[in-house]
């Protein structure tokens, strides 16, 4: 794939519009919200934080593996075991396995190769299907190099969250476009930096995670978590 095809083929999966199921969580934003623990100023600085501390330490690196080892099953049932374990926050866990299904979902019909492997693997119980599998394996199959796959994913977990605070009423468009402005060049150091090993995973976003676990508490919820 040559430089110009790649940029089209990140742009087209990694489009706000592609239907990978994002759209139904805010990863306890919602609850924050709530909860007046956060601002339309402290957006910004709620992003990068997420984004450093949760994506670019856990999630960047199970996609990572996954994508290099996307046509190896019994690698790839490790590091789904191994995403269900990080995801200690049940909302967080319940969401991953919908959200990582819903993209399997759209690249199986897309007939992307790697995908139907690791659906017939779900289906056997074998496997939960959380979603930086999901996201290593298919951005493999549709030709993305390593770093290509990374950009996709932390672009589409960035937008998520901007997505989930404009419909929240916390942000307006605009300030969605700044935030992710200035949070790409910090994504774009995160993704040159050495990959570590699953071994060195680590996740620390409390605020989040403690807003996602009271979440199913609040008598109206827009989002799932």
């Amino acid at each position: 794939m040559n430089d110009l095809s790649g940029l089209l083929t990140a742009l087209q999966f990694g489009d706000g519009q592609f239907p990978g199921g994002g759209f139904a969580f805010s990863w306890g934003l919602e609850s924050l919200i709530a909860d007046g623990q956060i601002t339309r100023t402290g957006f910004g600085g709620f992003l990068a934080g997420q984004m450093r501390h949760r994506w670019a330490k856990c999630d960047r690196v199970i996609i990572a593996h996954a994508h290099a080892a996307a046509g190896d099953l019994s690698r790839l049932l490790a590091l789904d075991d191994l995403a269900d374990a990080w995801a200690t926050v049940e909302t967080m866990r319940a969401g991953s396995r919908r959200a990582g299904l819903a993209l399997l979902g759209t690249h199986l019909r897309l007939g992307t190769p790697g995908a139907q492997p690791l659906k017939n693997a779900i289906d056997g119980g074998k496997a939960q299907g959380h979603l930086p599998v999901v996201q290593g394996v298919v951005l493999a199959g549709i030709g993305l190099d390593g770093p290509s796959a990374l950009a996709v994913s932390a672009y589409g977990m960035a937008q998520s969250f901007c997505t989930a605070a404009i419909r929240l009423g916390l942000i307006s468009h605009l300030d969605a476009q700044r935030s992710l402005a200035d949070v790409r060049p910090d994504l774009a150091r995160i993704i040159a930096e050495p990959m570590p090993d699953t071994d060195d995973i680590q996740s620390f976003t409390p605020l989040a995670d403690i807003a996602a676990m009271r979440h199913m508490d609040q008598t109206q919820r827009l989002f799932s978590n």
